[in-house]
């Protein structure tokens, strides 16, 4: 079985996320997405920031993830020592917050 794993704030779902998560899914057989804790879901702007135990929800209702967590407060390291993804799939705007070997591939952003 080959692991992908994704994460990220997941607020507001849409056309970009669906896109997201259906191209990280084409890379294995398996996926799981991290949905980003409360303390690390920052919204700029004033933006409404929903809960984490929400977000989570949302993504399940897709029905396009394997498994949907909740990421931890501190360490994004624990979700690989958790689930040791064969792949990270990053979109076009995020990066990579610890070194890692595991093979990370970006999602390039949807084009209307």
């Amino acid at each position: 079985m080959k692991t992908v794993l994704c994460g990220g704030c997941f607020n507001k779902i849409h056309e970009g996320h669906v896109y997201f998560l259906n191209e990280a899914k084409k890379l294995g057989n398996f996926l799981v997405v991290v949905v980003a804790n409360d303390r690390l879901n920052k919204k700029k702007y004033g933006a409404r920031a929903l809960p984490a135990k929400k977000r989570k929800a949302n993504i399940e209702k897709l029905g396009i993830a394997d498994k949907v967590v909740i990421g931890r407060e501190k360490h994004f390291g624990k979700a690989l020592e958790d689930y040791k993804p064969d792949v990270i799939a990053l979109g076009f705007d995020q990066s990579m917050p610890v070194k890692t070997k595991i093979k990370v591939t970006r999602i390039r952003k949807l084009e209307k």
